[in-house]
């Protein structure tokens, strides 16, 4: 089983994306309606209150807090999230609105609202060789910050055409489900905290099978009110397209705008994976809670796209960038060793021609 995983990972395809299309294929031939779909809907619902509470009995405090102090990184992350990256979307929903239709649009935009990614953003940080400790503060900022903004944005940008609404209930039930839910899982990490790191596996699967039972009912009501009998495979690959245009004018943004900020290099990476990235674990569950059952399908649509777009596109970057580190950091140790004699004088092996690190990314 690890075997064919391994293989998936190499490809550059997340093999939790393919359990989410098995979900999705799933509703579509077998959808939950009747008394099944009001016990989904209670089911979820709670589900998302224990994914909430799973994410703030993880988040540690104190590491959240360690690299606070780079003041100037972390705006930079955030302003890319919550500022330039609602921005685009704003754009791009303006301008694919007449082909996608108004709910993919909208989905379109609702995804650029959305917080970064915490586990990922760190991972590729790391492994591209840039500030880890960093990414860990902005992206766990940005995911807490997500549950208040990301509902106020939705209801500003998109409420005017009556999809979100954030009225007192509304506002209640993000209470509810989402924000009291983290507070908990907060306040419980004295007693939860150690049992969390050692039953990982345990805690993935749940955190991934809530999200899996979100999908299944997302997909399943729009299949029930006859939704994707609008959705055709031409406007599925428009979308795709939206989504690549979208992740690479949010890492243009982000490096060229780390650059003239004069971040070094390991900054930079940071700020790249930490404010070009969305947050499926986050968005799926809010978007459950902000819109209406019925067209929520198709508002997800959007953001299931991107996620693999962004997984594949940033995992060629990690490793691009984590290489040419390692060629640099190996290039200037061979520079400084001597490595045998000529002449009495020490031989110095020379830096090789991929010892420099590129200036940009490729």
């Amino acid at each position: 089983m690890k075997r064919p995983l391994a293989l998936l990972e190499r490809a550059g395809i997340d093999p939790y994306l393919l359990a989410i299309l098995a979900t999705v294929a799933l509703a579509v031939v077998l959808p939950a309606g009747g008394s099944a779909a009001r016990g989904l809907s209670a089911a979820t619902t709670v589900l998302i209150g224990l994914l909430f509470f799973l994410y703030g009995a993880r988040l540690s405090p104190r590491a959240a807090l360690a690299g606070a102090t780079h003041w100037r990184l972390h705006l930079t992350i955030l302003a890319a999230t919550f500022v330039v990256f609602p921005l685009l979307g704003l754009a791009a929903q303006a301008l694919a609105a007449p082909v996608l239709g108004p709910d993919l649009a909208r989905g379109v935009l609702f995804l650029c609202l959305l917080p970064s990614t915490v586990q990922s953003s760190i991972a590729f940080t790391a492994i591209a060789g840039g500030n880890t400790a960093g990414a860990v503060c902005a992206a766990s900022f940005s995911s807490l910050l997500g549950i208040v903004v990301t509902p106020l944005l939705a209801s500003l940008l998109l409420g005017g055409a009556g999809a979100v609404r954030l009225d007192a209930a509304a506002v209640l039930t993000l209470v509810l489900q989402l924000l009291l839910p983290f507070l908990l899982g907060q306040l419980s990490r004295r007693w939860t905290a150690g049992w969390i790191a050692a039953h990982k596996p345990v805690v993935t699967a749940v955190d991934r099978g809530s999200i899996l039972v979100v999908v299944y009912g997302a997909f399943s009501e729009g299949m029930v009110a006859g939704i994707w009998h609008t959705v055709s495979p031409g406007r599925l690959l428009l979308l795709l397209g939206v989504c690549v245009l979208l992740l690479t004018a949010a890492l243009t943004v982000t490096d060229q705008g780390a650059r003239r900020l004069g971040f070094s290099r390991e900054d930079r990476i940071t700020v790249v994976f930490c404010g070009s990235k969305k947050s499926l674990a986050s968005g799926l569950p809010m978007a459950a809670v902000l819109f209406a059952s019925s067209g929520l399908g198709l508002v997800v649509l959007p953001l299931m796209l991107f996620h693999q777009v962004q997984l594949m596109a940033c995992t060629v970057l990690a490793r691009r960038w984590g290489a040419a580190a390692a060629a640099a950091a190996g290039g200037r140790v061979e520079a400084a060793v001597p490595v045998g004699r000529s002449g009495g004088r020490p031989a110095f092996q020379p830096r090789g021609a991929g010892g420099e690190l590129p200036d940009t990314p490729a």
